[in-house]
């Protein structure tokens, strides 16, 4: 019979690696079962013929506190976006950008044809709200959804629509903007305050740099639980393992199956993965479809941002659908794609050859009003067992992060 270690974790994705990490470094004996063959859960990167394809289209915020505490960003080596965004808008292509970050570009997008000149100043001031407080403050505001706060900020339903629904489409995963105006504003201060980035070898760089220390025995893959008794987890395999306290750092859907905890609504997305001999477009910037006319939401050159993404040779395009369009079959979504990236990139993208199509139902947990959303509290179902995710606090890296050592931290305090 093996040892029976301190805490059990269910799951390797981030916030069980946090808790993991955090409780070995505080002294525990911790072992992590997790289902699937590698660590990550929905930040995994899969390497094929060169290519990087992570779990739909993810990129991190190196501003997100809990990256900068628990990652060593320099060692992923991160390959940034442009700030700012190019927004397809009639025909043509308009920049916005953050004029107090990239003042060259103030000119170009105050005269770009997405919104009003008083709309481009109105961001200044959704960015100084955004900034206001910490984090614990934000997150105790009163709160309404994204669409709401942006009308009574006066944004005019030309900038709503030509930009912040394609833009928070990206984010949130839905154009309607029904998620929490604390969600919109933590979202703003951390883009605002540092970049969105890709780590060199993928999204799952994170999880491996997480995963390091754990050996075989702390690590076990493969392993599936089927149920909680006690302080025992139940295998597949019909053995058992007991530990003093149980973390379920699963996905919510799982969570909810063995512990009984509350569903979670998700919000999903699609992600259609071109090869292009030569890159439809030559900066590493996020592109909007700011007519809302589909399916493509947004999209992003990952080998322009990262050469790494790609093989030599080639380059590795990303296009997201999310909403209803997401859930059409493969062949009517490529077609769809291919008219309108080929009526935006024109020649650069003909002959673009499709490698891959990534389906995430459950990408991301909805985070609507009335939400719990929140900068993160351990959550105990019971003396011993506990609920770690992006699901019990903020729908990001940065929710899953911290959760996870929050959990590790509260169980260490137990004694």
């Amino acid at each position: 019979m093996r040892d029976r270690p301190d805490v059990l974790v269910i799951g390797a994705g981030l916030a069980g690696l946090s808790c993991a990490r955090t409780l070995r470094r505080a002294g525990k004996s911790v072992r992590v079962l997790e289902a699937s063959d590698g660590v990550g859960g929905r930040a995994r990167t899969d390497v094929v013929d060169g290519f990087r394809f992570d779990r739909g289209f993810q990129v991190l915020l190196d501003s997100y506190p809990e990256a900068r505490r628990q990652l060593d960003l320099a060692a992923l080596e991160l390959q940034r976006f442009v700030p700012g965004a190019l927004v397809r808008r009639r025909g043509r292509f308009h920049r916005i950008a953050d004029p107090l970050r990239q003042p060259s570009a103030l000119v170009g997008t105050a005269l770009a044809g997405v919104g009003s000149l008083v709309d481009k100043l109105r961001i200044l001031g959704l960015r100084r709200d955004a900034a206001r407080g910490s984090l614990d403050e934000l997150f105790a505001r009163g709160e309404t959804s994204t669409a709401e706060r942006l009308l009574r900020d006066g944004f005019s339903p030309t900038m709503i629509d030509g930009f912040f629904r394609a833009f928070y489409g990206g984010v949130f995963l839905e154009r309607e903007l029904s998620t929490s105006s604390r969600m919109l504003e933590f979202t703003f201060r951390m883009f605002a305050t540092g970049s969105a980035s890709l780590p060199a070898k993928g999204m799952g760089a994170m999880a491996s740099q997480l995963a390091e220390g754990l050996g075989r025995e702390d690590l076990q893959l493969g392993v599936r639980v089927t149920r909680l008794e006690g302080d025992a987890a139940h295998l597949a395999d019909g053995t058992a393992e007991r530990a003093g306290h149980v973390v379920i750092a699963t996905d919510a859907g799982a969570a909810a199956t063995l512990a009984g905890s509350p569903e979670t609504r998700w919000r999903g997305t699609t992600c259609l993965y071109f090869a292009c001999e030569r890159a439809p477009l030559d900066e590493p910037i996020l592109v909007l479809d700011g007519d809302g006319s589909g399916p493509v939401n947004h999209l992003g050159v990952l080998s322009v941002v990262a050469p790494s993404y790609a093989p030599p040779g080639a380059h590795l395009v990303s296009a997201s659908v999310v909403g209803d369009a997401a859930t059409r079959p493969d062949g009517e979504l490529e077609a769809a794609a291919r008219v309108q990236l080929e009526g935006w990139f024109g020649d650069e993208f003909r002959g673009a050859r499709l490698l891959r199509v990534v389906r995430v139902p459950e990408a991301l947990p909805r985070q609507d009003v009335p939400t719990d959303a929140r900068e993160a509290a351990p959550r105990s179902l019971r003396p011993g067992l506990w609920v770690a995710g992006d699901h019990v606090a903020t729908a990001s890296i940065q929710g899953a992060l911290l959760s996870g050592r929050l959990t590790a931290e509260a169980i260490v305090a137990k004694g």
